[in-house]
């Protein structure tokens, strides 16, 4: 059951879904059930989908559709919950749907990383008992203030000693006090050499200046950790080995007691082009690495997933409405959904739902709705030779930074979402997934 009562869209397939609770009164079933019955409904509301097609062949929709897949999400979830040797953070601006953030608490998932004071709220209203990381190495002093004060944060990062001093003095009481609880992480840069997208050149303070801040950071600090990012989409765990070197270092040269290391997110998901190894080899490496350090003895183990764990989640139904040649004009784009697509290349499996198609594939890319020629996805995208304007596409894998980052430039992006039943196009939890590292033309000799 899904109460989103600011949107069009309820999907209902049962007063006790599994997943998902009522946001608005939390915990009030009664009051739940008044206002369920008070909604007025749609077309799509009162059904639970059981896969693209039939989404596809039911609404013929004009507007794009985002599916919502919750199993999938609850899957990846408690793969991390119960397989990464320490502790599990989402990173909620991969997608900060609050449907999404029900569906990993009640798969497991605790501790969520917030990057700015408006994430912090979200969680803090959807899931009252979650424990809030601040994990943005700059933020405002009022932010600061309000998630120490308010929402019960205790857990910040930094990379500066500006930022430090700032931390500081917002969470001090009204009569100078400090406060005697901060959970304060010193965020190093490491190398993004290894992963699709890089993060190495916006945070993190360079090794050769960490000694003194770690220090400075532990008198202020009631625990101290440490913590990097490898960058997005990470195609080898040797991306993780790599970092925590350089943490061995930062901690040797501060002489001070670490009490958590936090590897931070770039774990991958499946992308057409991009099969990395299995999430057990990065974990493994991870742990092995960590056990080596100079840390307290009783030091924890972090990480924040925000891809692994999300990207599974959502998938989009867009409509074909022009084909030039091999370009394809449909209604999502740039400004929608499919911003990696346009800015930076990503490449998004892709079927098409209409029946009836050649079964030989040509190359494709995509022209979003707006008026701008910069709303271009060059893809290649592999479709039907005949596909037509009229037909339905499937775009999968954009559960993080998809979805999340819809606008409504030019007035397009007001799409609904429905919950659908079948598998995501790809996945790294199911166990049909082919290891890359494994290759049909090696003979075993065991």
């Amino acid at each position: 059951m899904t109460f989103r009562w600011q949107s069009r869209i309820y999907t209902c397939d049962s007063l006790h879904h599994p997943y998902i609770r009522p946001p608005l009164p939390h915990g009030d079933f009664q009051t739940a059930r008044q206002l369920f019955a008070n909604v007025r409904w749609g077309s799509l509301e009162l059904h639970h989908h059981l896969d693209a097609s039939a989404v596809a062949r039911t609404y013929a929709p004009d507007e794009p559709i985002i599916l919502n897949r919750p199993h999938a999400a609850a899957r990846a979830a408690r793969f991390f919950a119960s397989k990464f040797p320490g502790k599990s953070l989402y990173a909620v601006k991969a997608n900060p749907s609050a449907d999404l953030l029900e569906v990993l608490w009640g798969a497991g998932i605790t501790h969520y990383d917030t990057a700015s004071i408006a994430e912090v709220r979200l969680v803090r209203q959807t899931l009252p008992e979650a424990t809030l990381c601040f994990m943005h190495p700059v933020k405002t002093a009022s932010a600061i203030r309000e998630a120490y004060r308010v929402h019960g944060v205790r857990t910040f990062s930094l990379d500066t000693r500006e930022e430090l001093e700032k931390i500081v003095a917002a969470t001090a009481d009204d009569e100078g006090n400090l406060a005697p609880d901060l959970r304060l992480c010193v965020r190093l840069r490491v190398s993004s050499e290894y992963s699709e997208l890089s993060l190495a050149s916006k945070f993190g303070i360079d090794l050769a200046d960490a000694g003194p801040l770690l220090q400075e950071t532990r008198q202020s600090a009631d625990w101290l950790g440490v913590c990097f990012h490898v960058g997005s989409q990470a195609m080898t765990p040797f991306a993780y080995v790599q970092a925590l070197e350089r943490v061995r270092a930062a901690i040797a040269d501060a002489g001070v007691v670490i009490d958590m290391i936090d590897v931070g997110g770039g774990f991958p998901s499946v992308y057409p082009g991009m099969e990395p190894p299995p999430l057990e080899d990065y974990f493994a490496v991870i742990h092995r690495h960590f056990e080596a350090l100079p840390i307290a003895y009783n030091a924890e183990l972090w990480c924040e997933p925000g891809r692994a764990l999300c990207a599974e989640y959502n998938s989009l139904i867009v409509k074909v409405e022009k084909r030039r040649g091999r370009e394809l004009y449909i209604n999502d784009g740039a400004y929608g959904a499919l911003y990696d697509a346009a800015h930076i290349g990503w490449r998004f499996p892709v079927k098409c739902l209409t029946g009836n198609r050649s079964e030989a594939l040509e190359d494709f890319a995509f022209y979003g709705p707006t008026c701008d020629d910069a709303d271009y996805m060059e893809g290649p995208f592999q479709l039907p030779a005949d596909i037509q304007a009229g037909d339905f596409i499937e775009i999968g894998m954009l559960g993080a930074y998809g979805a999340a980052m819809r606008t409504a430039f030019n007035g397009f992006g007001q799409g609904d979402s429905v919950i659908v039943g079948d598998e995501p196009m790809a996945s790294l939890y199911t166990g049909e997934r082919k290891d890359p590292r494994v290759s049909d033309n090696v003979v075993s000799l065991r």
